[in-house]
């Protein structure tokens, strides 16, 4: 190993600015610590859930900048190093637009002799910047023209559909309306206020009926990403509680947003990554039923029944495959809280599990099978009769038995992958595919008719 340390500037002005730097870099880093230990190890009640953690690190970091400003406006300006450091900051991407602005100097003469200069270089640097929004009215003029001779014809240029029949909304704006709503959470009434700052003035009640009419325009475009998702010969599903608006009652009250996602990429399937959503106002096992008639394909679900639900008694019902991932958060959650040996063992078991799909992901589906076969099925099965032993010693009512009963209850789910090489170990692709939505707050009110787009 080399234990070449890199050189230091000789430079004053340039030590100071790289200590400068570096006491700035350890401050952020105490700074995320703290919030980070508070997190793992404070009391329940002021630990964070991810959304929160990460407005703690934001807000952290944001008090940390203005201290540190506060600081450096104190200090007497420096002459600035003749040579700055070489830093890594990355570089912008090459898509955007570059706005060139020259600072140059007004004087083109020499202040020794007063002949004129001649340029023999320039610096040149990049900053991000940003055009906001703009609202602009656009203006259809329709010509009319007449017939001199007859004075009868008069021909004009049939008016343009517009996406709202009589309204006065682009597409454009109708776009900005619904990715502010279902992309970025943004309430109708804080885009009602948005816009009046801007001189514009839109009631909530208008920017309603526009989402409503944008939502029936874009239902075929919902059937279509639905039906291609549900064409491919593996689907990913999973559903997530969803806060919605219940008007008249003064608060909000749960649904459910149902997500199927294909992703074949990993064992070089057709297609390409998609998901699609569906909204319903419970839980119960006849909306997965619904969604999913005539889906033959292979199923990879978590454990919950509705799913099951879907092959009891059928003959030609999607087959089942269940998440490695559910079953090793339980024994996590038992190693987490006990420090047990034998919690601590199973999860390097899955783990092993995990060593060998990382070298076959990406590989054909009948090579991902040969593999699993050769490795996957003797830890498999070592696994199996392990737990089966380890559920015999232990006391029925403990989290560890209850972890165990878990994975030996689905293990002909979990195992199916061992003869499929479509399937993966876990569910993670639908998973991705939610966080997106999991955002605190009520979403929308509770109409199926707009969330299912």
């Amino acid at each position: 190993m080399s234990t070449d340390q890199p050189s230091l500037p000789d430079d004053p002005a340039l030590l100071q600015h790289l200590l400068l730097e570096a006491q700035a870099e350890i401050a952020r880093l105490q700074v995320l610590i703290a919030v980070l230990l508070r997190n793992r190890f404070g009391r329940r009640s002021e630990r964070f859930g991810e959304e929160a953690l990460q407005q703690g690190i934001e807000d952290a970091e944001q008090s940390l900048g203005e201290q540190q400003a506060k600081a450096e406006a104190a200090q007497p300006k420096a002459q600035p190093p003749r040579k700055p450091p070489q830093r890594n900051r990355g570089s912008l991407p090459a898509h955007l637009p570059r706005v060139e602005v020259t600072v140059d100097i007004a004087d083109k003469t020499c202040a020794c002799c007063r002949a004129p200069l001649h340029q023999i270089g320039e610096d040149r640097s990049e900053m991000l910047d940003i055009v906001p929004a703009q609202l602009r009215v656009r203006v259809i003029r329709r010509p009319r023209y007449g017939c001199r001779a007859c004075e009868g014809g008069v021909a004009q240029a049939p008016a343009p559909e517009r996406p709202i029949d009589g309204g006065m909304a682009t597409e454009a704006l109708l776009a900005q309306v619904l990715v502010g709503k279902f992309a970025d959470h943004l309430p109708l009434y804080r885009q009602s206020q948005i816009f009046a700052r801007q001189g514009v003035e839109l009631d909530r009640s208008t920017l309603c009926n526009w989402v409503g009419r944008a939502c029936w325009w874009l239902e075929p475009l919902y059937e279509l990403v639905l039906s291609t998702v549900l064409s491919s010969p593996k689907v990913v599903a999973d559903d997530t509680t969803l806060p919605v608006l219940d008007p008249g009652r003064g608060r909000t009250k749960t649904g459910r947003l149902w997500c199927y996602a294909v992703d074949n990429r990993p064992w070089s399937g057709p297609g390409h990554p998609a998901a699609a959503y569906v909204y319903s106002e419970d839980r119960k096992g006849e909306h997965p039923a619904s969604h999913l008639k005539g889906f033959r394909g292979l199923l990879q679900v978590d454990g919950y029944a509705g799913f099951g639900g879907l092959v009891a008694g059928a003959n030609d019902g999607p087959t089942l495959a269940f998440c490695w991932a559910h079953a090793r958060r339980k024994f996590y959650d038992v190693f987490a809280a006990t420090k047990s040996p034998l919690a601590l063992e199973a999860l390097q078991r899955i783990g092993a599990l995990y060593a060998v799909e990382a070298d076959i992901r990406g590989q054909t589906a009948d090579y991902r099978r040969q593999q699993r076969q050769q490795q996957s099925r003797p830890l498999v099965e070592a696994m199996h009769a392990w737990l089966t032993g380890l559920l015999g010693r232990l006391s029925g009512r403990s989290t560890l038995a209850q972890a165990i009963r878990y994975a030996l209850n689905h293990w002909t789910g979990l195992t199916r992958f061992l003869d499929d090489g479509r399937c993966e170990l876990d569910t993670n692709i639908v998973e991705r595919a939610m966080r997106p939505v999991a955002t605190p707050g009520p979403l929308c009110t509770s109409s199926s008719s707009i969330w299912k787009h």
